[in-house]
């Protein structure tokens, strides 16, 4: 309630203007409400180009289908970016999991006992890169390149560069758990968004994601607000693991076999997809539903591109036209701040 008084009359008291629920949201969510609204752009833009294709169910099935990986990784990378660092090791993560869930099956072993080991082994090497970053103190950029390299080395080495056939895995229910349909959806897309239902949670309803954020901010005012600079940095990286776990399975059961660069494909699309969805590359801040929204419009592109009648050398092209666009939207729509008087 704010007082104003005025000569010759009484005080008055006038309480703010109310403001729309929905405009308050989205000015409290600026870069998620921008991610959403130029997928929205991009796919009327596909469905005019194409409608005989994007009006139709069938597309957006075949999109769902490989989908779910781009969002179980770029909800856990946001984690890490918002904490001041960067993941490049968590494609040969998704790599060594995959190889781990691979020997289990192809040796007899229970399918579910090689899930369960190869989150193990994601998490694992995810906190062998979070030590190398954490605890030693090297730059992230060059630490995780480098234990990219490694990991995808150990793969080849383990593996003399032989892939291996796991079409066995379609009778298991495991298979029918993870990667079934219900009716034309595919399954990974439910599990995708529980992961980025817990990714939310967690960064938003849980200590983990205020700690995050505020060591991304400020590393020194964290340290001295208490927090465990290294074990949280360290449970980020560990948190990108699991999920590059959980992603190795996942494409193993989707493709039906086992290959050496399995993975590697990932890099650039899911970092891509972290940024178009509105997550800054300077730490503190980030969206996990601009994420989510950030995948399915570099996931999207390439399906659009052909089914709109142009050939694969566009995709490049217009990977990078979507990219940059929805930066400048997010810089855009974001506030200005007030620097040394002035805005």
């Amino acid at each position: 309630m704010v007082s104003i008084a005025q000569p010759g009359r009484a005080t008055e008291t006038t309480a703010p203007p109310r403001q729309n629920p929905l405009l308050r949201y989205l000015r409290r969510h600026r870069e998620f409400g921008s991610a959403l609204a130029f997928l929205v752009v991009m796919f009327a833009a596909f469905a005019i180009a194409s409608p005989g294709v994007f009006l139709r169910p069938q597309i957006y099935s075949a999109i769902f289908i490989s989908l779910p990986i781009s969002i179980i990784l770029a909800v856990s990378l946001v984690f890490v970016i918002v904490a001041g660092e960067i993941d490049l090791a968590f494609p040969s993560v998704v790599g060594v999991s995959a190889l781990v869930f691979t020997t289990v099956v192809s040796t007899g072993g229970n399918p579910w006992i090689g899930l369960v080991l190869a989150l193990i082994a994601g998490v694992l090497a995810g906190v062998c890169n979070g030590f190398l970053v954490a605890y030693l103190g090297l730059s992230s950029l060059v630490a995780t390149l480098g234990m990219n390299f490694l990991w995808r080395g150990l793969i080849q080495i383990v593996r003399q560069g032989n892939g291996a056939p796991l079409t066995f895995l379609n009778k298991t229910d495991l298979y029918q758990v993870l990667v079934g349909h219900i009716g034309w959806l595919p399954v990974q897309l439910i599990w995708g968004i529980l992961f980025a239902v817990l990714g939310v949670l967690l960064f938003t309803r849980f200590r983990f994601g205020s700690q995050v954020a505020c060591v991304g901010d400020n590393m020194e005012a964290a340290r001295e607000m208490g927090i465990n600079v290294k074990l949280v940095k360290l449970s980020a990286f560990a948190f990108v693991g699991l999920a590059a776990g959980l992603a190795g399975v996942l494409a193993i059961l989707i493709n039906n076999n086992f290959y050496p660069t399995v993975g590697d494909g990932y890099l650039l699309s899911v970092l891509a997809a972290v940024f178009v969805g509105g997550t800054p590359t300077w730490g503190g801040v980030g969206t996990i539903a601009g994420s989510v929204v950030g995948a399915f419009t570099v996931g999207s592109i390439e399906t659009g591109i052909v089914a709109a009648g142009l050939t694969g050398y566009f995709t490049q092209f217009f990977y990078g036209v979507v990219i940059v666009l929805s930066l400048v939207t997010h810089r855009l729509t974001r506030p200005r701040a007030k620097v040394g008087g002035r805005w």
